[in-house]
């Protein structure tokens, strides 16, 4: 499964969201959408928005960015036109600071995501603050993923410090696809392993994890998932501007259509993933009509 994290493809070109008439047929109705590609979360939601948007009649582009910093600063500029799962809220709350006045929120569409430390369900250590105690077993080493993530800024900025680990431990930066590869080896042999790992995400239950408890609140407080648009956009596209704030995912709904795309990797993995939103929407037939109420 972590293999299914390797980035899709070549990155596309990024292309403003049109003139004044965008939103009417015959204007200019081009959209690109910006991605992690590594978080789940943005890919089974910028491609579930393709299609819909396509079958709407608008030319859209999803363009890969590696890391949060960039991807903000590209939404700011206009150079994308929306990042469809930020994480805006906490974990990326100083990028919003800094570009707010260049962005614009379409709405929230995941209530309670949280970000954790997380270990086996087999370990014996329950909680962060334990993890001193095994610093043999862990080697020392807290697996996290890509150094620009919100999640890694937590991990060293206020976990680390709060729980004073740095004494017994190095956070490991590293991507999600090498955290993952790091998870599944470890638990293969039954060892002891401490990752950085956020909700929601299919490696929660794919991987059989349990979170560690936070008595400090070192993790922050969950929030909500949000879609960002470039200034001005909901007055270029007021219909998708409506989408959007229309377009809500409880857990049931969001692990569905997040596994369906992680299930749908293969060699090819961008017509895998585009045919498993179609195969989604098939099997949701009112998700789209209830985004234009």
């Amino acid at each position: 499964m972590a293999a299914a994290f390797m980035a899709l493809g070549a990155g596309l070109a990024a292309c403003g969201s049109g003139d004044d008439d965008s939103s009417s047929s015959g204007g200019d109705k081009s959209i690109t959408l910006g991605i992690i590609p590594s978080w789940t979360d943005g890919l089974s939601t910028a491609y579930l928005w393709k299609e819909i948007l396509t079958q709407e009649g608008y030319e859209v582009e999803i363009q890969d960015i590696a890391d949060a910093a960039p991807l903000y600063t590209g939404v700011a500029k206009g150079d994308v036109d929306v990042y469809p799962s930020a994480w805006s809220e906490v974990t990326h709350k100083a990028y919003m600071d800094k570009y707010g006045d260049d962005l614009e929120d379409l709405g929230a569409y995941y209530e309670g995501a949280s970000l954790t430390l997380a270990v086996p369900e087999y370990s014996k250590i329950t909680s962060i603050e334990d993890l001193p105690k095994f610093s043999d077993e862990l080697d020392g080493k807290i697996i996290g993923i890509e150094p620009g993530a919100g999640l890694t800024k937590t991990t060293k900025e206020s976990v680390i410090p709060e729980y004073e680990l740095d004494k017994d431990f190095t956070l490991v930066e590293s991507s999600t696809t090498a955290m993952l590869a790091e998870l599944k080896k470890a638990i293969k042999d039954q060892r002891e392993i401490v990752v950085t790992l956020w909700r929601p995400f299919w490696a929660n239950a794919e991987f059989k994890v349990k979170d560690l408890e936070d008595p400090k609140g070192a993790m922050g407080e969950s929030e909500a998932l949000h879609a960002i648009a470039t200034k001005g956009f909901s007055d270029e596209n007021p219909e998708v501007a409506k989408m959007f704030a229309n377009f809500k995912l409880d857990d049931e709904t969001y692990g569905s259509l997040e596994k369906s795309v992680v299930d749908a990797y293969d060699e090819d993995k961008e017509a895998g993933v585009e045919a498993a939103v179609k195969t989604w929407l098939e099997e949701n037939p009112d998700f789209v009509e209830n985004l234009k109420k």
